[in-house]
């Protein structure tokens, strides 16, 4: 099975309905039960990345058929890579299980079946709807409204082990290349522009917008993209697309197009913590709306927490207060 390639928008949000429906439709009323809620119901705005009991139908309580549709839904708002990204990390609870066992650590169960797809109103009807895939270290959130989608974010991937130590998958790095294209920009900056960049001695236990509903950072922190080369422009480009294209290329256009409008020489790179891999270390990414953190500083720094979040659309928070507005609601 493989994760979606749309042609336009149009099409993008008539596979998601689609999608949604046919999964929908596959469930039995109990499976309905657990798996349906309201748009506008307070749990589609709760969130959070580390294993536990969760509301929404889990892998474990559908059949084959089941799992393959709700696999299909959560495809359609991924890549080809992150489809991929996201199907590797769920299956490394069953290498993390085994590891933590050997080291005799006692943790909540860790299960590849432990994932649950909830779906927030009805896909393709006149009134907003949305799909959630969540479990340990994946967290994806998609509304759409008419014909467009109108918010995917948050998204979080994380990986635990960051980098798996021995076994059969042994070397397996899911989300290496958000954390080398960080090193790489940071070992091109100067004394100067490292200086500016480094706003931590220690890395954050842990990103800093947490599972927040609503993101409250300080204003933006770092070194402006206006302050690189030519060369470490390229190489933090690269490292934001890292984030913006783990969406279908119509959403991330959009989403691409809206940084530029902002001004992408805006965005602040800022880092904490050791400056070499194997070291504890963060990084953000900020500017206006745009947030991205990495985190990577458990189990001695193999263990990585990232997310992209929109300041004021997370949730489709933005979109939806316009539309109350007009209809006079707030």
């Amino acid at each position: 099975m493989t994760a979606s390639h749309s042609h336009s928008e149009t099409s993008l949000v008539d596979r998601m309905n689609e999608a949604g429906k046919k999964f929908l439709n596959s469930l039995s009323s109990s499976q309905k039960e657990k798996a349906c809620f309201e748009y506008l119901d307070g749990e589609r705005i709760f969130w959070y990345y580390p294993p536990m009991n969760r509301h929404g139908l889990s892998l474990r309580d559908m059949d084959g058929s089941q799992r393959e549709l709700a696999f299909d839904l959560m495809s359609t708002g991924l890549t080809e890579t992150s489809y991929q990204q996201a199907r590797k990390i769920i299956d490394l609870e069953s290498v993390l299980g085994p590891l933590e066992k050997e080291r005799g650590v006692v943790s909540f169960k860790r299960d590849p079946e432990l994932y649950y797809f909830t779906i927030f109103g009805e896909p393709g009807g006149d009134d907003p709807w949305s799909w959630r895939t969540e479990g340990h270290h994946v967290s994806l959130h998609f509304s759409v409204w008419k014909d467009e989608v109108i918010s995917m974010t948050p998204f979080f991937f994380g990986a635990n082990p960051a980098e798996v130590p021995s076994g059969p998958q042994s070397g397996l790095r899911i989300l290496s290349d958000r954390e080398d294209i960080a090193f790489d920009l940071l070992n091109s900056l100067d004394n100067g522009q490292k200086k500016r960049a480094i706003i931590y001695d220690e890395a954050p236990w842990d990103i800093l917008t947490y599972n927040s509903s609503k993101v409250s950072l300080p204003r933006e922190e770092g070194l402006t993209i206006s302050k690189m080369d030519d060369t470490q422009k390229g190489i933090v480009k690269s490292l934001i697309s890292e984030y913006i294209n783990q969406v279908p290329s119509e959403l991330a256009d959009k989403k691409m197009s809206e940084l530029n409008q902002y001004g992408l020489e805006n965005v602040h790179f800022a880092w904490g913590g050791g400056k070499s891999a194997g070291e504890e270390h963060y990084y953000r990414l900020h500017g206006g709306d745009f947030v991205v953190e990495f985190d990577n500083r458990q189990n001695g720094a193999n263990h990585i927490h990232s997310v992209w979040r929109d300041v004021s659309n997370d949730f489709a928070e933005d979109v939806m207060r316009e539309h109350l507005l007009s209809y006079h609601v707030l």
